[in-house]
């Protein structure tokens, strides 16, 4: 009898054995993995099934088991929401946490390359910036914004004539903006997503072709025309006022004169331009030559393009900055009428 009991007794000592070395076994299995500060990249492909999503979470160190997270889902009914990417996971987590992560779509975030090119801004100074914040060399982007046969597959890239008086191919054509790009883009990259956000911003205006047309300007001339305004205008509200200024020059067959385009062949900007200045051989020079510049002298904003392309009407010829501070113009029909603003500017100054 004694014997019989002494056996039964052994059963359960093994048995409690087997069940606690199994509850050992699990809860050993599905702990989290050894903490570390070193995030483990896991990628999900998109259409890629729970079970080999567990499996993979295990070859790669995240999980102990794949069989008992595949368990665990199944008991929380959990894994058809999850979601495709690359994951960053950082080894220590709780099933919960991972669950939760695939479930939100906590993708790794790409490294990106961010820069804000100013209004105004020439292709020099954006060179010169890209190179300072390390987008790219200022080499490599004065070559490649001399090289439009790169970017033909744009369509204001594609009607710019061959001139040889550019002084930079490119110039006015990338638009003013922050942007954000993938980490590791190029010159060229950095120049496509520019010259792209341009022909979108143009291609929102209404009615641009037809308001281009009626204006008799090629995208070239309109962005050029811009390109003054942008550089000679600091208060908004008054390019729509200086672009009629320009405009009425032109067709008055008087010479531009604008400061501007001397201080953009210069290559520097002067607080105050010389008569030296004014005489410098160069088609940009608006003093000595008629008509607009070769082309754009800086990036252009928005709002100067929609003033050149929609100026006020006005019969003003002239204009002169105050110099009480504010930025502002102001404007004159005839030169008698200039020559006293020009008195009551200097008169502001005191």
């Amino acid at each position: 009898m004694k014997a019989k009991y002494f056996r039964r007794f052994i059963i359960l000592i093994v048995t409690l054995v087997v069940l606690a070395g199994g509850a050992l076994y699990v809860w050993q299995s599905t702990k989290p993995v050894t903490a570390s500060t070193e995030p483990v990249i896991f990628t999900i492909d998109k259409g890629t099934g729970t079970s080999q999503i567990a499996d993979n979470l295990e070859e790669n160190g995240i999980i102990r088991n794949s069989l008992f997270f595949k368990v665990y889902l199944k008991l929380n009914n959990e894994g058809s929401g999850f979601k495709a990417g690359t994951y960053a996971f950082v080894p220590g987590q709780s099933y919960k946490e991972i669950v939760t992560a695939l479930n939100n779509g906590d993708v790794q975030q790409e490294e990106t390359l961010k820069f804000t090119i100013p209004e105004g801004y020439t292709l020099k100074q954006m060179a010169e910036k890209l190179d300072t914040e390390g987008a790219t060399t200022k080499e490599l982007f004065m070559d490649i914004v001399n090289q439009p046969e790169l970017f033909s597959d744009i369509p204001i890239v594609a009607e710019i004539k061959d001139n040889a008086d550019y002084l930079y191919k490119l110039e006015g054509y990338l638009f003013p903006e922050t942007y954000e790009l993938a980490k590791g883009s190029t010159a060229e990259d950095i120049v496509v997503r520019m010259l792209t956000e341009m022909q979108e911003k143009l291609d929102s205006i209404p009615d641009f072709e037809a308001k281009l047309k009626a204006r008799g300007l090629t995208v070239h001339e309109l962005l050029t025309v811009a390109s003054l305004i942008e550089r000679e205008v600091v208060v908004p509200e008054e390019r729509p006022l200086v672009a009629s200024v320009i405009y009425n020059r032109l067709e008055s067959n008087m010479r531009l004169q604008i400061d501007a385009t001397v201080q953009y062949l210069l290559g520097k900007q002067k607080e105050r331009l010389l008569y030296k200045d004014l005489e410098v051989d160069s088609p940009y020079n608006t003093y000595r030559n008629a008509g607009l510049p070769p082309g754009p002298i800086a990036a252009p904003s928005l709002s100067s393009i929609e003033a050149a392309l929609s100026p006020e009407t006005s019969d003003y010829l002239f204009y002169v900055t105050k110099k009480d501070g504010s930025s502002e113009h102001l404007f004159a029909k005839t030169y008698e009428e200039h020559l006293k603003n020009i008195e009551k500017s200097k008169e502001s100054a005191e």
